[in-house]
């Protein structure tokens, strides 16, 4: 065995902080999954004994596997400052298995056994997407500007993450407002919390003090909380065999659905391992995809219904200096938190207004690292990236309770919001090849941009063949006139602007 070149911790007090931002984004996800799925009339043997513990071990296997290769990296670096990705439920294509999976797949069914079944074989189903896409991952990686690919991420952090979370900091202004102040003193300004304590565990001790005391929240959650304690065991399972017979048959329309956010599912790991090359730690797409898809696949196995990806918090765990060992500490506590049934005890127990302090501050790590992460040049790319996640939040959260409301606002929003990661890559990329005078880069993009469009992935609600010729009309005349000045301006090496 090679004799290692550095010492790299297997743990370090820094990883705390990044225990806690990775902790709390994926509790948030298991009790949004937990609440969702009983509210749709999933029982809690299912949720609580199935979905969750599935969850859990694909969060184990990936969160086990990002601290090898932290380590491997450090080695082959010859540094200790290594960073281990953060990985877990991606949030968007959770959303789209609750509502776009397991809510059909019960309402069609009537019955919540087979619907979990269904929902199995459409998360094994995006485990194999994740692993062939890691085949063309690299190149992608290298194709794409960075601009385009890390203001799409961006996109994501200020709105569902950032933006959304601050949203629920004001909902207990005097636990949230002083929560946030805790976290911007100790883990952007790096301040020494009392008694050394990290920045994310002192505030979640002050805010949860502080929401008991002040009757924000009634001493009856705790009773709560504990109530839902037990015996949860991780039982293997074939049933995503069944559920394929139902993807196969009578519900094959889903496929429709599942192609496009399995897909969107390997960019965002894309997306997230050039963020954290941007921040200093460069690991392989490849790798990193190929084991989310088996991560995905293996939670399929015990249960589990919601892909896996590595985490925009990535960059947020870089920024508190952690290293490995909050990775693992992750993946351990969720294992034994989802066998005992502590995982909604947690949620019960600790206010959402103490917990969004943290994902904020992930939210203003990401993009603030994609600002410094490109040429100052850039910044027009990295921004028109960012607004199609805009589109996204108004119409993943407002158009179906108030449609008419958003429509008011402009008929645009839900088209542009629909396949929002592809448009924002594809704006990215095109204003990247603009500023850089390669017109026909430009062109091709929106050829490819043309092609998205017409066949759904982006600009309508499935996959389907001229949802609306508008969309791919104006992206092909795009291109004709990106030929165009292609001839008229011809491609030279353009001397970088001073930054």
């Amino acid at each position: 065995m090679a004799e290692q070149k550095v010492h790299y911790p297997w743990f370090k007090k820094e990883d705390i902080d990044g225990f806690f931002s990775l902790f709390q984004n994926n509790l948030a996800n298991f009790v949004l999954i937990a609440v969702a799925l009983i509210g749709m009339g999933y029982p809690t043997s299912i949720v609580y004994g199935r979905v969750i513990p599935g969850a859990a071990v694909s969060v184990l296997f990936g969160n086990v596997y990002y601290a090898y290769m932290a380590n491997r990296l450090a080695q082959k670096e010859g540094r200790s400052d290594v960073t281990a990705l953060s990985y877990g439920i991606s949030t968007p294509v959770m959303f789209v298995y609750l509502f776009g999976v397991m809510a059909p797949a019960l309402a069609f069914t009537g019955d919540p056994e087979i619907a979990w079944r269904i929902g199995l074989a459409a998360c094994f189903f995006g485990g194999v997407v994740e692993v062939v896409g890691s085949f063309v991952g690299n190149w992608v990686r290298k194709t794409l500007p960075r601009a385009s690919m890390l203001g799409a991420l961006a996109g994501v952090a200020f709105t569902f993450i950032g933006g959304e979370l601050f949203f629920r900091v004001y909902e207990m202004p005097m636990i949230g407002m002083i929560v946030l102040a805790i976290i911007i003193v100790g883990l952007i300004a790096k301040k020494t919390m009392p008694f050394r304590l990290p920045a994310s565990l002192f505030a979640i001790i002050i805010g949860t003090v502080l929401a008991y005391s002040l009757r924000e929240v009634d001493f009856s959650q705790i009773a709560e909380g504990m109530s839902t304690v037990g015996i949860y065991p991780f039982l293997p399972t074939l049933g995503f065999i069944e559920g394929f017979q139902f993807l196969a048959g009578p519900m094959v329309g889903l496929i429709a659905i599942l192609l496009p956010i399995s897909i969107y599912n390997f960019i965002e790991t894309m997306n997230n391992v050039e963020a954290m090359a941007s921040a200093g730690d460069d690991y392989s797409a490849k790798e990193c995809m190929l084991v989310d898809g088996c991560g995905i696949m293996l939670g399929s196995l015990f249960g589990g219904v919601f892909p896996t990806t590595v985490y925009i918090a990535s960059v947020g765990s870089k920024w508190m200096n952690a290293g490995r060992g909050y990775s693992i500490l992750n993946g351990g506590v969720f294992m034994i938190a989802s066998l005992f049934g502590i995982v909604a005890a947690i949620s019960k127990i600790i206010p959402v207004p103490v917990i969004a302090p943290i994902l904020v501050f992930v939210g203003i790590s990401m993009v603030a690292q994609t600002f410094a992460a490109v040429p100052q040049r850039h910044f027009p790319a990295v921004v028109i990236a960012m607004f199609p996640y805009l589109g996204n939040y108004v119409m993943t959260r407002f158009n179906n309770a108030a449609g008419e409301v958003v429509a008011g606002i402009s008929s645009g929003i839900v088209p542009l919001g629909q396949g929002a990661m592809f448009a924002g890559l594809i704006w990215g990329a095109i204003v990247v090849y603009i500023i850089d005078n390669e017109f026909n880069k430009a062109a091709y993009t929106a050829l490819i941009a043309a092609a998205l469009a017409a066949t759904g992935f982006m600009h309508a609600p499935k996959l389907t063949l001229f949802y609306d010729y508008k969309f791919v009309a104006g992206y092909v005349i795009m291109a004709i006139m990106f030929f165009v000045f292609s001839r008229t301006n011809p491609e030279e090496n353009v001397a970088v602007m001073a930054d």
